[in-house]
């Protein structure tokens, strides 16, 4: 997919990964949407995006609301003619122990991580397959692949948001439309310090916004489907092997993070 000259639609956009990778697409000669609820933090992507001499709009939108993404969808083909590259990467974490968390917590997590970006989707398929050119890239997470501790909730919606992307590759294939699957580690966003939720139950070296926003870029522009990013975390650990491993060995992956996570925890 060349990112030069095309539209391209990016949620979360008001911090972290979204909001380092907005205006690195402008560089590359984009016209960037941004989306988001926090108008002012959208406004000031939207400046970063110019200074890159790219065309850029807002629109503040709660993606927990799926009448409103939907609306978002209408409002953005209206506005463009068509989306060329919608980059689903809007997430909300949801560090709660499994015994106190609430249904409510859980349907709210899957809407913002998961439904959200179906609905996105759906909504700016049919334009992206009748001109048979799109690409729809879907930031999942490492989540996604192996189970984080007090992170039920969160690791359903990435599961989820994995699955269905695979799937959507299979399903588009011969289509026009691609599909990328991208797959964060531990990068240094909001996401690890928000009200309600635990503090992560250990620390890991993260890695910049910045850096990850570049490992979307590459992908984007690559001809792969699935992407970690960073391939490598800090201090050496290589995350596809970490999920080969996990997957190859399940339960005694799961019975050792069990006892480490055990060990840890203070009540």
């Amino acid at each position: 997919m060349d990112i030069s000259g095309a539209k391209i639609l990016v949620t979360g956009a008001s911090s972290g990964i979204g909001a380092a990778l907005a205006p690195q697409l402008s560089a590359r000669g984009a016209t960037v949407g941004v989306v988001a609820r926090r108008r002012d933090r959208l406004d000031t992507v939207v400046e970063q995006c110019r200074a890159q001499g790219g065309e850029a709009h807002a629109w503040a939108v709660d993606l927990g609301d799926l009448a409103a993404t939907e609306a978002l969808a209408r409002d953005v083909e209206s506005h463009w003619g068509g989306v060329d590259i919608l980059v689903n990467n809007a997430a909300i974490p949801k560090r709660v122990p499994l015994a106190r968390i609430t249904t409510g917590e859980v349907e709210e997590t899957m809407r913002v991580n998961f439904l959200s970006p179906t609905y996105l989707t759906l909504a700016v398929l049919p334009g992206m397959l009748a001109r048979r050119h799109g690409l729809v890239v879907n930031v999942s997470s490492m989540g996604g692949r192996v189970p984080i501790a007090n992170e039920s909730a969160y690791n359903a919606s990435k599961f989820a948001l994995a699955g269905w992307t695979e799937a959507m590759r299979i399903d588009l294939e011969g289509s026009g439309v691609d599909v990328k699957l991208v797959l964060p580690g531990p990068i240094a966003t909001e996401i690890w310090d928000q009200p309600g939720n635990e503090p992560a139950l250990f620390d890991i070296d993260k890695v910049p916004a910045a850096d990850c926003a570049a490992g979307i870029v590459d992908a984007i522009a690559g001809d792969g489907f699935e992407y970690y990013v960073p391939p490598v975390f800090p201090g050496g650990l290589d995350a596809k092997e970490m999920v080969v491993g996990k997957t190859a060995h399940c339960d005694q992956y799961l019975a050792g993070m069990a006892a480490f996570s055990a060990s840890l925890r203070k009540d």
